[in-house]
């Protein structure tokens, strides 16, 4: 891979692509996917490939990872509301946008104060750190920390950060200790992210293209749980999985 003039390449000047092993020399590719230590991370910082805000301190630096820290900004899901015809609960299904969008309370902390996990509660919690992927040779993969889920905290999540993302990461917690609160604090560590270089440079539009329109997250949008496209759900909702496949076949 070759840099760019704004963000050069991230890595090690050594390392060599990895070929793929003989039986599977079917075609010409070549595999050079590499995760970035400790000195690459800073150096990607310092070049400001990756800018995280408020700014990492030394706690948060590991070999192979950046740990992320518990923002102040929560989600809690209802379960129910009052309309016209009474109590009803709320039905969270993929043809009713319009229960999503009453689907949760917010709750905004402020510093000093704590949040308690209820027993069994689940809840969207965001990050502290703002992150911008710059280079577009970089991506991400956000991880719990095994530390976060021997709590009984259940981080049980990976996702993946796309190059040119900007914006807060969101994450799903549920409290799995049993009848325990569990009271945690703006500021945990609680999750870790790895940077990845790509094999290929994408440029901003194909990175923002997630199957046939942009990704559901931006920094410009809210990190409420948003629908996937309308178009699938309508035909997932209909049952006609056939269909889709038919219709939107990949070119």
């Amino acid at each position: 891979m070759e840099g760019t003039e704004k963000y050069p390449v991230i890595g090690s000047p050594f390392r060599q692509p990895t070929l793929l092993p003989q039986t599977f020399k079917t075609s010409t590719l070549s595999v050079s996917m590499a995760v970035l230590t400790r000195a690459d991370i800073v150096s990607a910082i310092q070049q400001k490939s990756i800018v995280f805000s408020p700014a990492l301190d030394v706690f948060q630096l590991q070999p192979h990872a950046v740990d992320l820290r518990l923002g102040y900004r929560f989600l809690i899901p209802r379960n129910w509301m009052v309309n016209q015809k009474g109590r009803c609960a709320i039905k969270v299904s993929i043809d009713d946008t319009a229960a999503h969008r009453e689907q949760f309370d917010e709750v905004i902390l402020t510093p000093g104060q704590y949040f308690d996990l209820l027993p069994n509660e689940f809840v969207i919690a965001t990050s502290l750190e703002h992150i911008e992927m710059n280079d577009p040779h970089l991506m991400a993969i956000l991880f719990p920390r095994t530390s976060t889920n021997r709590r009984g905290i259940n981080l049980s999540l990976s996702g993946i950060i796309d190059t040119g993302y900007k914006g807060h990461l969101i994450f799903p917690m549920k409290n799995e200790a049993g009848n325990q609160v569990l009271r945690i604090y703006p500021g945990e560590r609680v999750c870790q992210i790895i940077f990845e270089e790509l094999t290929h440079l994408l440029s901003q539009e194909e990175s923002n293209q997630h199957g046939l329109d942009a990704a559901k997250y931006s920094s410009q949008n809210s990190p409420h749980y948003q629908l996937d496209k309308e178009e699938e759900r309508h035909l997932l909702s209909q049952g006609k999985l056939d269909d889709l496949k038919q219709h939107y076949p990949l070119s």
